[in-house]
């Protein structure tokens, strides 16, 4: 039937149904305001517990950087930063809130608060957002960006600062086929009540963000402290040397190395004297003694590390020793295809056992003799052979007895070689510095220091006959000869007999010298 047609009785009674309807509706609305009044005390009350536990977090933060400044001091600043930018949002959400109960009698008579007029007109003038609205919306920026902008270098919260910018998002939102303002879809047209219970909620947010981020930075810094990769191996052993042949008993335990983990007192001593505070530094987490190393033996180091922790002192007890040796002042270096000794020299030698003092060692051989202390000396003139073992035995501190030996070639001395003041071979010289030039014998890379003496020569000038010179020199007749020589002429020095003082045997012959006479 249309409505045009209907009776004035069925009109009635429509309208009757229509009233009956709007106020089972007006009913319930009362009862949508109660449920969201007691949803907002419960946040309330949720929000304080919230902000004890963020303060007290804040407190015991606190008090870890003044004991460990260098480990928890950066995280203190950035947890600082996080409750600076929540607590002044908060601040001005609870201020939003109080103007918005002032509009009505009784703030705790939300079924009263069924009105939306104070946001309305507080927030938008029509369709178009006033500075109160976008004070609001600055003020949800600041607070989101200013805690991504404080982690931005914290890899570990990535996630949370994602969480946290999706909950105070306020693009656009999606409305049927279009979009609204953020502003417009959470607090245009609501009730009082379900506005105010929604900057509640924001608060809860703030509050339970500010509680992830402080929980998820201190894990880090906890994870980061435990990581395995802060640790190093250390061995203890019952002594500080071991003899080849006897059991290792080290043992390779685990260290963690914290350079933000620093001592707030140090009390050492060694060998029972008090260090200064000159004598130790605290580097890397470690106490890096700065003594000397003293007398040779064992020395001991003892006291205790004191550490605050929550208030009070904790005290890890020291006691470590350490063994000083003789620093040796020679080392022991030979090459194996090299070991060669020279007849007719007297051959200094060092022989000694790593650890054994040199009057617990004996060495022996043919030709050899004890110099003192370590040094011997190796005098092969008189062996038949080509070769001499040397024996090596030391007795160890605990009374046991080791030995070693080594074989080695006996050479004769090399070959000398002539020089005219002092060059060798064949030379260019002209006739006046040949005449005053001294006739010389060297040994060519001999290690030995052996200077040689000249007692004699032969001199030859092509066309003149030989001379055999005495001395070092040219004598009269030398130089008379040579003074028949031409330019260009060849002089040979020959036959050079030396001598080399502290050699017991006849050196070879020595190479001889050619000239040629440039004037």
């Amino acid at each position: 039937m249309a409505a045009g047609n209907l009776s004035p009785r069925q009109k009635m009674i429509n309208l009757m149904y229509l009233i009956f309807i709007a106020m089972l509706a007006l009913n319930m609305s009362k009862e949508v305001l109660s449920a969201f009044g007691l949803m907002n005390e419960k946040l309330t009350e949720s929000n304080e517990a919230a902000a004890e536990r963020n303060n007290a977090f804040m407190a015991g933060l606190e008090q870890k950087a003044s004991e460990q400044q260098a480990k928890y001091e950066p995280l203190k600043n950035k947890a600082s930063q996080i409750k600076k930018l929540a607590d002044n949002f908060n601040a001005y959400l609870e201020d939003l809130k109080g103007k918005m109960t002032s509009t009505v009698d009784d703030p705790s008579d939300y079924e009263i608060m069924d009105k939306g007029d104070y946001l309305d007109e507080h927030f938008f003038k029509g369709d178009v957002i006033k500075p109160d609205g976008q004070e609001f919306l600055s003020q949800i920026a600041t607070f989101r960006n200013g805690v991504a902008e404080v982690l931005k270098d914290n890899p570990e919260m990535t996630n949370v600062v994602k969480d946290i910018q999706a909950k105070f998002a306020t693009e656009p939102v999606k409305r049927g086929a279009g979009k609204v303002e953020w502003l417009d879809h959470n607090f245009k047209g609501f009730p009082l009540v379900a506005s105010l219970t929604k900057m509640t909620q924001l608060q809860s947010d703030i509050k339970t963000s500010e509680s992830e981020v402080m929980s998820t930075m201190l894990k880090g810094t906890l994870t980061s402290e435990v990581s395995m990769t802060n640790y190093t191996t250390l061995l203890e052993t019952s002594k500080s040397a071991y003899f080849n042949g006897e059991q290792f008993d080290g043992q390779i335990v685990l260290g963690r190395k914290d350079n933000s983990t620093k001592p707030n007192r140090v009390e050492l001593t060694l060998d029972g004297r008090k260090l200064s505070e000159k004598e130790y530094a605290i580097e890397d987490g470690k106490v890096k003694l700065k003594v000397n190393a003293g007398a040779a033996g064992e020395h001991k180091i003892g006291g205790k590390l004191i550490f605050a922790q929550e208030g009070e002192e904790i005290e890890v007890p020291v006691e470590q020793s350490f063994a000083t040796v003789p620093k040796p002042n020679a080392a022991t270096i030979s090459a194996d295809k090299m070991n060669v000794v020279y007849r007719g020299v007297k051959n200094p030698m060092t022989i000694s056992f790593a650890g054994v003092s040199d009057n617990n060692v004996n060495a022996s051989g043919q030709g050899l003799t004890r110099a003192g202390g370590s040094k011997y000396i190796m005098d092969a003139t008189l062996i038949k052979g080509r070769e001499v073992t040397i024996n090596v035995n030391g007795k160890l501190p605990d009374g046991q007895t080791v030995s070693d030996k080594a074989m080695f070639r006996i050479k004769d001395l090399p070959k000398p070689t002539g020089t005219v003041r002092g060059e060798d071979g064949s030379l260019n010289m002209q006739r006046n510095s040949l005449e005053i030039s001294t006739i010389g014998a060297k040994f060519d890379d001999f290690d030995f220091e052996l200077p040689l003496r000249v007692t004699g020569f032969k001199f030859k000038v092509p066309g003149q006959p030989t001379i055999e010179v005495s001395g070092n020199k040219l004598d009269t007749r030398a130089k008379q000869a040579l003074s028949k020589a031409k330019r260009g002429s060849g002089i040979q020095i020959f036959d050079i007999e030396a001598k080399a003082d502290g050699v017991s045997v006849i050196l070879k012959k020595v190479s001889p010298v050619f000239i040629e006479l440039t004037n």
